[in-house]
């Protein structure tokens, strides 16, 4: 009888295993979020040491030209010349003696220097200890110079490239453009979907308070549940049953203000990993027929996973790329259509940070160019009197409001609709308080006001500011039977 071997996962150092995925991240243009997680499934850590290792790679990332700015200062070469490990090394240590008030200093160098002479050699460790130890001797003189004006002062507090900070300073002034950088540094708040065809919020709720867990009902979304002190709830057997998705509220206000009723045909144009498609499929009571549509065979099988995993018959999948929909599908042959386009993602940097790094100011017009080709192809599909969302996760407006005011102003049969009136009412000033014990980001009276109005107008613009959620769009149009004369 054969004895079964037990690979043992390695012990990594939360340091090191944060500097190799700073380098992979910047050198492969890699996701730091999908990286963490397969690094850290890789090797063996224990919680705290693998906390350490998401708030070092997501802070450093977050805060990433303040922290070159700085670090500058200490390398007559600069920081281009070095190795990208050692570069990475000194960012990492520079976020903990300048960000990180809970580590030691000396513990913080010390950790650096080891892994210096670990990787490297004895010049590498001695310029390592010295830039390390001038920054802690001259961390007090490092802040923002007086001279600089609102969009480089708010571009190097916060760490945003200047570019994205003036677009913002321009459209919302110079309190607001602060406010969405500041935000877009918060972690992400955790947020599920309760499947209400098995369970109840309220249902859930308890049971999670019950487990130790601060819950807050969503301010956006009936069946949305803000959690706290609850790890990642993928892994949860709540998840496991099919009871609970995890799920943006922004992105669950999609489906809600898609509003599919039972016996319904609609089409999700760029359905994967297929969060939308089940919303809308529990909106349904699972009474209908979803064509879920994605342009890649893999993601077709994360929509399929999510259907089977919640119990959902009524989605089915095709893989195409939506801009031959036109040609694969009947006109006008959908009751709702929902259009969840590509775009800059520039909604969901405290997700993915390095997307602000990523992204240059010419890749926004490039993306909106295929959300026209979008929309193009697949208006024709749905039938008159029916609705088609458009949606992006991002916060501008070349992708999003003037993309739609474009596409209306050439489709006379199309027109703006508004939200159902419970999310409008949602936006109310009455609405918007919480008992829950859990803090929820609220927006001021003047903006909520805004955002109500949105919604009436049929187009809203979420902001990362408004209820710390992502950066959302969310546009509804209806299609007449017979063109508005213009």
């Amino acid at each position: 009888m054969t004895k079964e071997i037990i690979r043992q996962k390695p012990k990594a150092n939360a340091r090191e295993v944060a500097m190799d995925i700073l380098t992979r991240v910047e050198e492969d243009r890699s996701y730091s979020n999908l990286l963490l997680n397969r690094s850290l499934q890789k090797v063996e850590m224990s919680r705290a040491d693998a906390g350490l290792t998401t708030e070092l790679v997501y802070g450093t990332i977050q805060r990433l030209n303040t922290i070159d700015h700085y670090l500058g200062r200490f390398l007559a070469g600069g920081l281009d010349k070095l190795q990208p490990w050692v570069r990475n090394l000194l960012r990492l240590s520079f976020y903990q003696l300048y960000y990180l008030d809970r580590i030691p200093p000396h513990a913080a160098v010390s950790e650096a220097v080891n892994i210096a002479k670990k990787r490297g050699h004895q010049g590498i460790s001695g310029m390592v200890n010295g830039v390390l130890r001038n920054v802690i001797r001259q961390k007090e003189d490092l802040h923002p110079q007086a001279a600089l004006s609102d969009t480089e002062r708010i571009a190097l507090i916060h760490s945003h490239p200047q570019w994205l900070v003036a677009r913002y300073v321009h459209r919302y002034g110079v309190e607001v453009a602060e406010q969405i950088c500041a935000a877009n540094n918060k972690p992400p708040h955790s947020s599920i979907r309760v499947n209400r065809l098995k369970v109840s919020p309220a249902e859930v709720a308890r049971q999670l308070r019950e487990q130790g867990l601060s819950i807050a009902h969503s301010l956006l979304v009936e069946p949305g549940l803000v959690v706290e002190g609850g790890g990642n709830l993928a892994f949860s057997t709540w998840y496991e049953q099919g009871k609970v998705s995890v799920q943006d509220e922004s992105s669950m206000l999609v489906a809600e203000v898609v509003a599919p009723i039972a016996g319904m045909k609609v089409l999700d144009c760029c359905a994967a990993p297929g969060g939308k498609t089940a919303h809308m499929a529990e909106l349904m009571q699972d009474d209908g027929r979803i064509t879920a549509c994605d342009v890649h065979e893999h993601k077709e099988k994360l929509i399929t996973a999510q259907a089977l995993r919640l119990g959902l018959s009524s989605i089915s999948t095709i893989v195409a790329d939506a801009r031959e929909l036109g040609q694969k599908l009947p006109a006008e042959s959908f009751d709702r259509i929902l259009l969840d386009a590509p775009c800059s993602g520039l909604g969901v940097i405290r997700r993915k940070p390095e997307l602000k790094w990523y992204k240059q100011e010419k890749d926004i017009a490039a993306v909106a160019m295929l959300q026209k080709e979008l929309l193009e192809t697949v208006h024709g599909l749905l039938k008159p009197g029916g609705i088609l969302v458009y949606s992006t996760c991002t916060t501008e407006p070349e992708e999003n409001a003037k993309r739609v005011e474009a596409f209306l102003a050439e489709h006379a049969e199309y027109a703006l609709s508004p939200f159902p009136e419970h999310l409008i009412a949602k936006l109310s000033n009455s609405h918007i308080t919480s008992s829950d014990s859990t803090e929820l980001q609220q927006p001021t009276t003047g903006r909520l006001q805004d955002l109500q109005q949105q919604a009436k107008n049929g187009m809203l613009q979420l902001l990362p500011s408004d209820f710390g959620t992502d950066g959302f769009f969310i546009a509804r149009l209806s299609k007449m039977s017979e063109p508005m004369l213009k």
